[in-house]
């Protein structure tokens, strides 16, 4: 208790950084829902992306785990509250059965509980981005752009959507492993296979559950290979 009341004055100022990004991206989201005529899906990727990137806060601003998690829960019963109440209509405007952004908010704590006390909030990162990017800008090309479909479960997916999500994320994983542990081939060997589950992931999902399976598998993914091949080769 005493090490947490000590950090309270640093911890405030790096909450209200993010708070103020996480209200940029808010009233961004609810203008364009409100006020304009746009997709209600663009408003939904504007928080989807605008949120995810967070992560990249609180880890360059060294916030505390305890605050990451708490934060998770607190947007998780947010997210709960506005499937029955339109609290935040840029949240769940569009028409169809989804718990994504409740999953989201899941995610966040559970890679936060597990990589924040190992000091390793890279594979805390790399999981939300991979979400927060590669889903989020393969749902934009896959519905703008996206030919040739495919089904699984009933759900239609499109190959140009699923290959955007591949490349992102594999761009997303590597620009992070490069920054933590340079330009090594298991840097590139583990952010392809971190690419390639993430695709696969987010392929066989239904009712927003990949917003839990894409970000928690690409961090796992990324700890436990990196572990394999760089701790184990040492």
């Amino acid at each position: 208790m005493v090490s947490i009341f000590s950090e309270i004055p640093t911890v405030w100022l790096q909450i209200s950084l993010v708070g103020i990004w996480l209200g940029l991206i808010l009233l961004v989201a609810e203008g364009l829902n409100r006020f304009t005529s746009v997709d209600p899906e663009v408003s939904r990727k504007v928080v989807h992306i605008g949120t995810g990137n967070v992560i990249l806060l609180a880890w360059w601003l060294e916030i505390p785990g305890w605050v990451g998690i708490s934060a998770g829960v607190l947007a998780g019963a947010i997210a709960l509250i506005s499937y029955q109440v339109p609290i935040l209509p840029s949240l769940n405007s569009i028409n169809r059965k989804s718990l994504g952004t409740f999953f989201y908010a899941v995610s966040i704590s559970v890679l936060v509980a597990w990589f924040w006390p190992l000091q390793h909030q890279e594979y805390a990162a790399l999981g939300i981005l991979v979400m927060t990017w590669g889903d989020g800008l393969a749902a934009v090309i896959g519905q703008k752009y996206g030919k040739h479909i495919y089904r699984v479960w009933g759900i239609q997916k499109s190959w140009e959507g699923s290959a955007t999500m591949y490349l992102v994320s594999f761009a997303v994983s590597s620009l992070i492993l490069l920054t933590v542990q340079g330009n090594i081939w298991q840097t590139w060997a583990v952010s392809a296979v971190v690419a390639l589950a993430a695709a696969t992931l987010e392929s066989v999902s239904k009712l927003g559950i990949d917003n839990l399976t894409v970000p928690i598998g690409s961090g796992a993914i990324a700890f436990f290979l990196n572990q394999f091949l760089i701790i184990g080769n040492v």
